[in-house]
This record gives C-alpha cells, structure tokens and sequence, in this order.
C-alpha cells in the first residue's frame, strides 16, 4: 500500500518571509456587481414610475444619472491583493467603511475563515461548468469573490498558500492544490489517454463500482513503484479534471488509478467526492449512495495515525448532512489520533447543531488550545466566550435566538416580496395597453413590495451581526 500523502502547494511561511516573497506581486479581482445590477433595477423602475407620474425631467436625470455611475462603480470596486493584505477599492464601499468607522483591509495574518461554494453552472453532457465563490472572513471584516476569469486562479493561487491548513475548509484545500486552466488540464488527460466525456457518456458503469472492477481485474496483479508513481498521477490529474467540472474523464482516471492502488484511503477518499459531485450533477440517488459507501471504505482503509485523513472525512460526512458519522469519526481521530484542530472544531459545529452548548464549549476551548496560528486562536476564544454567555446567560439567549428566528422570517418574507413585486409587472403592461385602473394596481403592487423588499434587505444586514456580548438589557 502506497503512503503517499495529498498533494500540496508548498505552504510559505506567513510573516515578513511571505510577505516580502509577494510585495512585489499585485493581484486585484472584480467584487461580483450584483447588489450593482439591484440598486440599477431599482433606479430604472423608479425612473419609469416617475415617468408614470408625468415627472419626466426627474425621470430621465434618474436614469441617466444610473445608467452612467452604476456600471462605472461596479467596474471599479474590485479586490486587491499586494501580497500583504486584502483591500477594497471602491468608492462605496470605502465610504461605508468610513461612515461605519471599520477598515476596508485585512491583513493575511488576521484572515480565521475561508470557506468555497460550488455552484453548478451549466451542464452540457458529463461536464459541469462550475462557478466557485471564495469568501475570506477576519477581525468581522469579509471579502468575498467568484470565479469567472484568470483573476481568480491567481487570488487563489497567490493567497491560499499563505494560510495554514486549518483556516481553509474542504473545498478550498481542493481549489488551491488543484485549481489549474482548463485548457492545460485538458491536454494532460490527452496526453494521459483519458478518452472526451462523450466518449465515457456511453460506458458510465465501468465506474459505477470500482470496487468490484478492481478486484476482477488486480487479483494477481504485482504492483512496482513505477506503477504507484503512476497512481499517484493519476490521482492528482482526476483531482484537477474534478475541481475543473470534467467529472467523467475525472471518475475514469480515478478508476484507472483504483486499478493500480485500490486500497489507497486517499485515492479512494477522493474518488468519493468526485463520484458525489457527479451524482449531483445527474441527480442520481444510486450513485450518491455510492459515493457514501466509498467514503466509508476510505474510513476503513484509513491508518490510524493519519488525522488529517479521518477530519477531512468528518468534514465530507458532515458537508453531506450525514452528522452521526460525521461526530463518529472526529471521536475516532481524537481517541486514535492526537486530537487536531480540525476534529475539535467539526465536533464543536455538530454539537451546535445538535443544541448540546456546553459541548461547542469544551470542543472550542479544544480547538483553541490546538490552534497553530494568530487568527484561529482569536476566532476560538471569540466562539467560547460567545456561546459560555449564551450558556449562563438566559435573557442573552432569548435575544440571540430571537434574532435568529427574526432573520429566518426576514429570508421567507424577501422572497415573498420579490415574488408580489414581479406579479405586478404584468399588470402594469396590460394597463398601459387597456386600463389605466388595472396600470394604477400593478404599480401599487409592486411599489409597496419592492419598498418592503429593500426594508426587509435593510434590516437582514443590521441584524447579521450578534448581539454584543457586552450588551447590558438594563441599561
């Protein structure tokens, strides 16, 4: 059995070291325009009301006045990276800044959390088209961007090796050891002989169970070091084709490298991940339970030393909402293994989910002994002192909770809103072609709830935040 081990981008050093290396390197990324692309709806549907209203002089000045600096804002507001720290450029969100006496940089050193979304894009045959969203939490300041261009992969390739393992969670250890152009990724599967997606299209169960494939094919097979240097090519290469959305040419050079190395808890550890991506994406309820018998083979194969392994596991059963299993193996990493950060802060979030505070207590104060940075140690203490005073403090719950149930509801409500807001636009069209009473209605209809709308918005972001801890009802 091979020991080999994930691969890893080299991790620089944080500090002056690290910092010096990229001084020199400035990196800046566009800041997704979407509350852009709102407040400019917002303008022009406010410029044709006024224009329902007879006020034309105000209505063309609003929309042109929109039209104009909006999309010049949007263009401008961007994230920049200068090897040091993060910083907004824009001008909005500088002046938010200042109004709200907080800064608009954050130090590589004070980042505590980063955390990757994949949303599936486009689907076109056994290909997904994913569009990733990196958000990157410290000192309660949060920068997040998106995938879309080159500027991307070279945020994540410059940033996230700065940052020790434990701040990133799953998807973004992927995204920085895996994370390559499309077109280069490609070309090295050619060269592999990994055949197109079209071509796999037709023979999906050949992956449908590795398992069963590789021992009918490796009964008697002697397996040299060439052949696992191989494997582990293989591996990274599926990796890469994975994270890239090419996730049938990703599952067939998982199956090739499961051929050669078929008891590699790693290799069989990713190949679950990518087998539960593609059962997403197909909404295949067979090969989803698939992928959790692979992982739990991965579980099985797994050493006993290796912790990383066994708290990455517990992050993937977690992740899939499988939060008994998940609790099962962060306990058998920190009874087999020498308890990690990892597995205390993963006990930690099922013990919240499960309503038990005194255990996100114990299993924080944990991870803060075990932090190996700055930022996590801050983070940790913050987590244990909030929820201590939610524990011994009954009339701070109830807010807490309350603000909770509060931004739920608020959720339900923006949704609803939105829904009434945009069934009054047919009738504003009818009544402009027929009756001015049913024009008169719509309008109404839809002013009153994108009013509300933008309110409830409002009010969503003024309640984010906790309640202070030093907050005294009393006074």
């Amino acid at each position: 059995m091979s020991n080999y081990t994930p691969a890893k981008t080299a991790n620089v050093p944080t500090g002056k070291t690290a910092a010096s290396a990229f001084a020199d390197d400035f990196i800046s990324i566009r800041v997704s325009p979407n509350s852009y692309f709102i407040a400019l709806f917002l303008t022009t549907f406010l410029s044709g009301f006024l224009i329902y209203l007879e006020q034309d002089f105000f209505a063309v000045w609003l929309l042109a006045a929109s039209w104009l600096t909006l999309p010049l804002l949007a263009y401008t507001d961007r994230i920049t990276f200068d090897g040091k720290r993060l910083a907004r450029t824009g001008f909005l969100s500088r002046f938010w800044a200042w109004t709200n006496s907080t800064k608009y940089r954050l130090k590589i050193s004070d980042i505590e959390q980063v955390e990757s979304q994949a949303l599936r894009a486009l689907k076109r045959g056994g290909n997904v088209f994913y569009r990733y969203r990196t958000t990157m939490r410290g000192k309660n300041r949060r920068f997040a961007f998106a995938s879309g261009s080159e500027d991307y992969r070279q945020m994540i390739g410059k940033i996230l090796p700065l940052l020790p393992e434990n701040v990133l969670d799953n998807r973004s250890i992927e995204l920085r050891d895996y994370l390559a152009e499309p077109k280069e990724i490609l070309m090295k599967a050619e060269f592999a002989r990994i055949p197109s997606a079209d071509v796999l299209e037709n023979s999906l169960n050949e992956f449908q169970n590795p398992a069963k494939n590789t021992r009918a094919k490796t009964g008697d097979r002697k397996t040299g070091g060439e052949e696992f240097e191989r494997a582990d090519y293989l591996r990274r290469l599926a990796n890469e084709l994975r994270v890239s959305g090419y996730l049938l040419q990703s599952l067939e050079a998982f199956r090739r490298a499961l051929l050669i190395n078929p008891k590699d808890a790693w290799l069989i550890f990713d190949f679950a991940r990518c087998l539960h991506s593609f059962a997403g994406s197909e909404k295949n309820e067979k090969l989803r339970r698939k992928s959790i018998a692979a992982l739990r083979l991965a579980e099985k194969r797994a050493s006993a030393e290796d912790g990383e392994l066994l708290a990455r596991l517990g992050e993937s059963y977690f992740q899939y909402g499988d939060w008994r299993r998940a609790a099962s193996v962060f306990k058998r990493a920190a009874e087999t293994v020498k308890q990690s950060f990892r597995s205390a802060r993963g006990l930690a979030e099922i013990a919240l989910r499960e309503g038990k505070i005194a255990h996100v207590i114990h299993h924080f104060v944990a991870a803060h002994r075990l932090a190996d940075a700055p930022a996590l140690r801050r983070w940790t203490q913050n987590e244990t002192d909030y929820f201590s005073r939610l524990n011994r403090d009954d009339d701070y719950m109830e807010m807490e909770v309350s603000r909770v149930n509060l931004l739920e509801n608020l959720e339900s409500a923006k949704k609803t809103c939105l829904k009434i807001a945009f069934a009054g636009f047919p009738a504003i069209i009818f009544g402009l072609v027929s009756d001015d009473l049913i024009a008169n209605v719509g309008w109404a209809t839809s002013c009153v709830a994108l009013l509300v709308w933008v309110g409830v918005m409002f009010s969503q972001s003024l309640l984010s935040s906790r309640v202070p801890m030093d907050f005294d009802e009393e006074e």
